[in-house]
């Protein structure tokens, strides 16, 4: 066992040269994480596996851990930690960063692993099956404390929920934060008594043994960042583009939070330098409430509009568990007064999830490869830009910006507003905090007048500068940068590119020299080529219902694309504008293309973008999916039960059909032959009952009346007789 518990390595060190140490390959410093195909546990261990040990160290603790390595072989500040861990489910991925995952049938199995390892972390917040699991490993550690050698920390990952029911430090100042000085006043939610029970085995395991079992327990404020956890299901409702999203009750309970990397950095000091205390309030600086939380959300990534609802009729959603309904139910104002003055961390969202909506947008985004998916399609008129742009859209869930459309809603809103605003008593929802995107025009009305001027102007056509204000303003939507666009035929000439791309004040510069408005640049740009000749066919083969109402009449369309050549010469063309930038436009050559609804340019299109950047289809989606195949299964089974039944039905039909017809051809045949026979017996029956029957009756009845021995002898004798032809 020697080996298991360390010792070894103890021993080698004590009994080899210090000539020879250096030559000994070192062992890096283990850690073990529970769950890590969890949040928590994933990103933990994502962390600390790219983290050098003793980082965090202070340059006196730095020399004594350095001291301390070559007396025990432990690994240098150069060395990063080795992680392992389990998972909750063989069907989740497994992260690459951890070294190995740990498969057990028993327990014991599961702790003849764990003994090899420095430092063991138990995340207890996500997964209630793991409280007894962590009680009883900390136990069996206790309870070997004579064979342990090597020093062990176990870091027990608690929730704040086990202080939801504590009473004020003082009644009448309820706003004074807790600190861990308050721990032992603590109180639990109420579904939350197996995990400060588990806190308190944790704590009372680790007194007196310091030197061989340290434990610490950690109070988390409910975790963000990353791909998002218990925040997730806003953050997915608003770049949904959910108008308004919703808020359990009044949302102005505090709830205390902290990034998951800082929690990730909290951890790797206590790895580094053991615990600085038994029990650790794990938050960041912020008291934000529920609402604030929320509302910041959705200014970010929709509306900026947030809806109180009864927190049953939310719980009734089972939008979230209810262990992370109860952590965002909960009211606590928290100090965490052992981070902020004993460790160094390099925070990520030291003010909170609130003061850093943006990158946290960002980071969720960059997470899950929701970034916005921005495509231009240009081409001559009649090149099938639209038909291509709306199958695109469609199969990448993206928003069409259309030229026609852009102006029309533009100026809709504008007399939405101008009519909002000029209505005194308009009704408002007191449940419905409201942030609108049109506030940030203060004056529609003169908006208007100078859209209808700057027509009348220009021939009731709009000039670039407004043009493009409209399209930018379409671009910058959240929806749009939200899941992306497909800009349809704009922009037109060089002129309304620089514009819309030109580079806004105040935007950062990137390392080239390149200046561009990188919020709106499009990532992909394609030109739909054809010759004028294959174009005029083309419209000139549309049926005429198609072609009413539009600019693609023989006139109409010779214009545009007069127009369009001479905006774009082989010297002086949008796409220079975008080759100049370093974004070179995909050219594509229409003429070959003879698939109905120009599928063969959508599909190389699709092959260029490759995959799409959403969440796939929703569960409902797939749910009416599976409801769609189900119908159209029973469908085809009873259209193939419906063409039996009638296949049989006919067969049967045509089988007593055949027989009727056979039985009536058999009966026709029969009378036939019977007629025959009777045609063919005529002569004979007319023979013999001229010359044969009146002598043979004759004969007959002598033969009766005489009876004699031998009447058939007597028959002949008397037919010869009586001959007429002999007479």
């Amino acid at each position: 066992m020697s080996e298991v518990w360390g010792v070894h390595n103890g021993q080698l060190a004590d009994t080899l040269p210090k000539d020879n140490m250096a030559n000994i390959e070192r062992t890096p410093k283990t850690i073990f994480i529970n769950n890590v195909d969890l949040f928590n546990g994933w990103n933990i261990a994502e962390y600390l596996s790219t983290c050098q040990v003793g980082a965090t160290l202070d340059e006196e603790d730095e020399e004594m851990a350095d001291e301390e390595a070559e007396r025990d072989m432990q690994p240098t500040k150069d060395d990063c930690y080795e992680v392992y861990g389990t998972i909750s489910s063989k069907e989740n991925d497994r992260p690459k960063f951890v070294k190995e995952v740990i498969e057990f049938s028993a327990r014991d199995e599961l702790y003849k692993r764990l003994i090899e390892f420095d430092i063991i972390v138990y995340d207890i917040t996500h997964d209630h099956d793991q409280i007894d699991e962590a009680t009883w490993v900390v136990s069996e550690l206790h309870a070997d404390l004579d064979k342990i050698v090597k020093p062990k920390i176990f870091i027990l990952i608690s929730s704040i929920l086990t202080w939801a029911k504590t009473k004020p430090t003082d009644a009448e100042d309820p706003d004074i934060p807790f600190t861990k000085d308050d721990y032992r006043r603590r109180r639990p939610h109420a579904n939350f008594k197996d995990h400060i029970s588990a806190e308190k085995t944790v704590i009372k395991l680790g007194k007196g043994s310091k030197k061989k079992l340290n434990t610490c327990v950690l109070a988390v404020g409910a975790t963000y960042g990353g791909k998002e956890d218990i925040f997730h299901y806003w953050f997915k409702s608003a770049w949904h583009n959910e108008p308004v999203l919703k808020c359990i009750g009044n949302g102005t309970n505090i709830v205390p939070t902290i990034h998951i990397k800082d929690l990730a950095a909290v951890i790797q000091n206590i790895a580094d330098a053991s615990p600085q205390g038994k029990y650790i309030i794990a938050k960041d600086e912020s008291m934000n409430t529920l609402e604030e939380i929320i509302k910041s959300i959705s200014k970010a990534l929709t509306t900026g509009k947030i809806q109180k609802i009864p927190p049953e009729d939310f719980l009734s959603e089972n939008k979230l568990t209810q262990a992370e309904f109860d952590t965002l139910q909960v009211n606590l104002r928290m100090e965490s007064i052992i981070i902020k003055d004993s460790m160094k961390i390099e925070w990520i969202c030291e003010s909170g999830i609130v003061d850093n909506i943006s990158e946290m947008v960002k980071e969720y985004k960059e997470s899950r490869k929701l970034l916005p998916l921005r495509i231009c399609i240009l081409g001559p008129p009649g090149a099938g830009k639209t038909t291509v742009a709306e199958q695109i859209c469609t199969g990448y869930k993206l928003h069409h910006i259309k030229l026609k459309e852009v102006i029309s809603d533009y100026i809709q809103n504008l007399m939405d507003l101008e009519q909002k605003l000029a209505t005194a008593n308009f009704e408002h929802d007191s449940d419905v905090e409201e942030e609108e995107e049109e506030n940030r025009i203060e004056d529609p009305t003169s908006r208007l007048y100078d859209i209808n001027e700057n027509k009348e102007q220009n021939n009731q056509r709009l000039d670039d500068n407004l043009l493009v204000m409209m399209v930018k303003d379409k671009l910058l939507s959240k929806r749009c940068q939200n899941q992306g666009f497909v800009l349809d035929g704009f922009p037109k000439t060089i002129d309304q590119a620089k514009i819309l791309y030109e580079d806004e004040e105040g935007e950062e510069e990137a390392d080239d020299d390149l200046h561009y408005n990188r919020q709106i640049m499009p990532e992909f740009i394609f030109s739909l080529d054809a010759d004028d000749n294959f174009l005029s066919n083309r419209i000139m083969r549309l049926p005429e219902h198609v072609v009413a109402g539009t600019h693609n009449t023989e006139e109409g369309f010779q214009r545009r694309l007069t127009e369009f050549r001479a905006n774009n010469t082989e010297d002086n063309t949008v796409l220079n504008f975008f080759d100049e930038l370093e974004f070179h436009p995909e050219r594509i050559d229409i003429t070959q293309d003879k698939s109905t609804m120009m599928k063969q340019t959508v599909d190389k299109i699709k092959k260029i973008i490759k995959d799409p950047r959403n969440y796939g289809l929703s569960k409902e989606e797939l749910e009416k999916i599976k409801r769609a195949e189900v119908e159209a299964r029973l469908q085809r089974e009873e259209k193939e039960r419906i063409e039996k039944e009638e296949r049989e039905t006919a067969e049967e039909t045509e089988r007593k059909r055949n027989e009727e017809e056979w039985a009536k051809k058999l009966s026709e045949v029969k009378q036939q032959e019977y007629e025959l026979l009777q045609a063919r017996s005529l002569p004979l029956r007319n023979y013999l009952m001229t010359h044969i029957m009146p002598t043979l009756s004759n004969g007959l009845i002598d033969c009766c009346k005489v009876r004699p021995e031998d009447p058939v002898d007597y028959l002949a004798e008397y037919i010869f007789k009586n001959n007429p032809q002999v007479d």
